[in-house]
């Protein structure tokens, strides 16, 4: 496989003015440098076509679960099936990230989803009704996933150089986040048209494009000799010990759990939206607190070239989990709905920041053998984060009513994050 598509090499001022134009880019828009480097476009267009595709299943499987059962205590029960597989794949896939080529693993776990999504098509078409089967396959589905994100993650390091690190984080959240927005109303509007099973079908379909964008990627193996027992629990483990003995690595863990666990305020959505909001129509309240944030978070990307060219990552990531904080307190002290709408789309817009920067961290301070592990434990507390916030905002807000749990938590991020740098500066210190 050819490798020169990686094109890592440096380019000088005058390259960069040439390919900007005469007038020079428009620093505030979203920056698209990676994407002049062939080989990082065709992961990112596989990115593209992940996102969507995914949600039309993520809609799909909850949808024919209610139907089998009318139950919605069911869908809860298949949503956390799949929570453990994504943990436990995702911390083994990061062991085995770093230490098979990545592209391999890419191609293997991505044809992995696609069969998947094309078992879901057949036992929908068959009409076999079975939620163990559903559970089952959906279980395997995050299996695979877990294996897949790591790898994904880490290659990016490879593709582009460590200045467009950020940039390249930012262009891949924006696409996963307008993913979250388009897939779910795609789905939504396709399912009366041709129904659930066929919905499984175009999923799969279009992982077909994602496993040949994968294939046109360069060969990445490790650049380092592969130790024995590196992509066992002995390599998992060896994470864990590279993240504790970093303190910016470990620094950047825990901005993400204080502004997710205590900052996530989604759990309390439905109370607000029938309470608070009630007067503008208790589902049009809820869907617009649920949208807010990812419109937010794409507003943040579509406008990326604003922050991705700062080298002091450490304090745009304090800055961003700050602004999340105030942001949601600002949501929970909010008495209006559009008022409350526009402050969870600033705490969007900080978590794109937050993401793109915590990202280009785990990339840069990590070395290349350590990086697949890094974005293994990166996707555990994205997954586990906020569900761990549904749990703790909601038990707060039946005690204590939901406008002030929503603002407590948001005070406490605040307050824990800005604590948490003072006491630790690596964080404060880090630059690239």
């Amino acid at each position: 496989m050819d490798t020169s598509e990686s094109s890592t090499a440096p380019r000088t001022p005058e390259a960069e003015r040439k390919e900007d134009g005469p007038r020079g880019r428009r620093r505030w828009a979203m920056d698209t440098r990676p994407l002049r480097r062939p080989a990082y476009r065709r992961l990112w267009a596989s990115t593209v076509v992940t996102a969507v595709g995914s949600q039309l299943t993520a809609v799909a499987v909850p949808k024919q679960i209610y139907d089998i059962t009318g139950s919605s205590a069911w869908v809860g029960t298949a949503s956390l099936a799949g929570l453990l597989p994504l943990i436990v794949f995702a911390l083994w896939g990061g062991a085995i990230a770093d230490s098979m080529d990545r592209r391999k693993l890419l191609l293997l776990t991505n044809t992995g989803i696609a069969v998947t999504s094309l078992l879901f098509w057949v036992q929908a078409f068959a009409g076999l009704e079975s939620v163990g089967t559903l559970m089952l396959l959906l279980a395997l589905q995050q299996a695979f996933w877990g294996l897949n994100a790591p790898a994904r993650s880490a290659s990016i390091a490879r593709l582009v150089p460590a200045d467009e690190l950020p940039a390249a984080n930012a262009l891949g959240s924006t696409v996963m986040q307008t993913g979250q927005i388009a897939g779910p109303l795609l789905a939504g509007a396709l399912i009366p048209v041709i129904g659930l099973a066929e919905l499984y079908l175009l999923d799969a379909l279009a992982l077909c494009v994602t496993v040949w964008a994968v294939y046109r990627l360069p060969a990445l193996p490790p650049l380092t000799a592969v130790k024995a027992g590196s992509a066992g629990l002995r390599g998992v483990l060896e994470g864990f010990r590279y993240i504790s003995g970093h303190a910016v690595l470990l620094l950047s863990f825990l901005a993400d759990i204080v502004a997710m666990v205590l900052g996530m305020p989604r759990a309390l959505f439905p109370q607000l939206a029938s309470e608070t909001y009630a007067p503008h129509g208790e589902g049009f309240a809820l869907g617009l607190l649920f949208a807010a944030i990812p419109l937010g978070a794409v507003l943040g990307g579509l406008f990326s070239g604003t922050f991705s060219r700062a080298r002091r990552h450490g304090w745009m990531v304090i800055g961003s989990v700050v602004v999340w904080g105030l942001a949601v307190a600002g949501f929970g002290l909010s008495g209006s709905l559009w008022l409350a709408v526009a402050f969870l789309a600033l705490a969007g817009v900080a978590d794109m920041v937050s993401m793109v920067f915590r990202g280009a961290i785990l990339l840069s301070a990590a070395t290349d053998e350590m990086r697949g592990r890094m974005q293994g434990v990166f996707t555990v507390v994205v997954a586990g984060g906020p569900r761990l916030a549904d749990v703790l905002h909601g038990t707060a807000g039946s005690v204590v009513g939901p406008r002030t749990a929503v603002a407590g938590g948001g005070i406490l991020v605040v307050v824990v994050m800005l604590g948490l740098a003072a006491a630790m500066p690596a964080l404060r210190r880090y630059r690239v």
